[in-house]
């Protein structure tokens, strides 16, 4: 058994009903926490002593949508400046000539630009297998295990093509009987539902324009049967508004009503245009929610009302969205994002610094069913930590009368120390495993030769 210390954390911030601690320290047993107190602790008997003088500690921050496949499409000229359905139509011809090795390189690279802005635990909606590349699942699954991240994918899929009025081509849609086969082989390969598993598997139809009505009753009852998540895109743009309407005779949220997709084990990404019922049946179904709101803002796609939703029985988590439509994948900056944007929408208090960060970690882990494992700092639970060094950071010189707010309103870019699972993975701000350098380059070259 390994034994670690954290001691002398000016500021521990545990999202555990609020408790913050001066002074504290917190004992972790492989790869759970044992003990959290203050004041001065023997460091004999630790294997590893970490001192975390002039630091910001909080449970690592929980991604809950990304699409990292995207991050070697950022900034594409074509489509800066283009609305969600005609962004889709032109990438689409570029997504569909991705492989295998392109998935787990902007795995690794899409990890780790979370990673550095605080994220611990992450989920991704791959939703596109392209002809000839059915395992591309797979490839991702491998590139986040190198990065150690605490992974929760989701098998996504399309098989609504533009010929049978949905929006992507042929070329990178599955029939519905190849999805639900490759479901069964996902899950049997990859799916670790005991508890602090580092792999989970969940499902996920891309969208209502691109998968068949059966698709989603059928991935819905093939979740059932086997204990597992669902996810989707839903309700982003006035667009689906519109062709929701058209295509089925009601909007997006009363369409998965239709599906039985509104219950505790679903979460959707987006849910910006909603009427005040959406969200009632929203919140009366425990329904989850990942708020993209940068996304949002770079398609204006609108401002999703989490003001309305804060209090109500939704699970709501942030979310970095895909890094083509964001074009960034830093967590840090969503979390100010999300509090700055409701206050454009909501007035000057809507959304505190606290309440985006208690969104960013405890908000994430009921998102993703994972609120008795990670989430907060709180005895029992994992190892899961972030920290920020204050004294010597230009951005938060000044700011420091507050050091958990300071993290939000005076951008703190990036940690200094991140913990996954009891393991050191980011030290003075740097990998300690990972050659980032390395992966870049190969990132970049492969980018280029996609959009040639």
């Amino acid at each position: 058994m390994k034994k670690t210390l954290i001691k002398n954390i000016h500021t521990l911030a545990t999202f555990d009903n609020g408790k913050e601690i001066k002074n504290a320290y917190i004992k972790i047993e492989d790869n759970i926490i044992k003990e959290i107190g203050s004041g001065e602790v023997e460091s004999s008997g630790f294997d590893v002593v970490i001192d975390a003088k002039d630091m910001v500690i909080l449970p690592g921050f929980v991604n809950t949508h990304h699409h990292f496949y995207q991050s070697l499409f950022r900034a594409v000229p074509q489509v800066q400046d283009a609305k969600l359905f005609d962004w889709l139509v032109f990438l689409y011809e570029k997504w569909k000539n991705i492989d295998e090795e392109a998935v787990y390189v902007s795995t690794i690279v899409a990890v780790m630009e979370m990673m550095k802005s605080g994220v611990t635990t992450t989920t991704d909606h791959l939703y596109l297998f392209p002809k000839g590349h059915p395992y591309l699942f797979d490839s991702e699954i491998e590139g986040a295990k190198l990065t150690g991240v605490r992974f929760y994918g989701t098998r996504g899929s399309m098989s609504l093509s533009k010929k049978d009025g949905g929006l992507p081509p042929d070329s990178v849609v599955q029939t519905d009987e190849e999805i639900l086969k490759d479901y069964e082989r996902v899950i049997n390969l990859y799916h670790d539902p005991k508890p602090f598993s580092m792999t989970r598997v969940a499902l996920a139809p891309c969208s209502p324009f691109s998968v068949t009505k059966e698709l989603m009753i059928q991935t819905r009852e093939f979740a059932n049967r086997h204990n597992l998540l669902l996810h989707t895109h839903l309700a982003e743009t006035k667009d689906e508004d519109i062709y929701c309407l058209e295509k089925f005779g009601k909007r997006p949220v009363d369409y998965m009503e239709e599906l039985g997709w509104l219950n505790e084990n679903v979460w959707f990404a987006h849910l910006v245009h909603l009427t005040d019922e959406d969200i009632k049946k929203l919140s009366d179904n425990n329904v989850g929610m990942a708020h993209c709101p940068t996304s949002n803002m770079r398609l204006g796609s609108g401002i999703a009302p989490l003001y309305k939703m804060k209090n109500t029985n939704m699970r709501i988590g942030i979310a970095v969205d895909g890094s083509s439509s964001n074009d960034t994948g830093n967590f840090l900056l969503e979390i100010r994002n999300a509090m700055l944007l409701q206050r454009v929408a909501y007035g000057e208090s809507a959304l505190t610094a606290r309440e985006a960060l208690s969104i960013a970690t405890t908000g994430g882990a009921k998102v993703l069913r994972l609120e008795n494992e990670i989430g907060s700092i709180t005895v029992g639970k994992a190892a899961d930590l972030i920290g920020f060094k204050l004294e010597d950071r230009l951005e938060f010189a000044g700011g420091l009368s507050d050091p958990v707010a300071c993290l939000v309103f005076c951008d703190a870019k990036q940690v200094d120390f991140s913990m996954i699972n009891g393991e050191v993975v980011i030290e003075d701000g740097h990998f300690v495993h990972i050659d980032e350098e390395k992966y870049i380059a190969k990132q970049n070259e492969i980018s280029k030769k996609l959009l040639s």
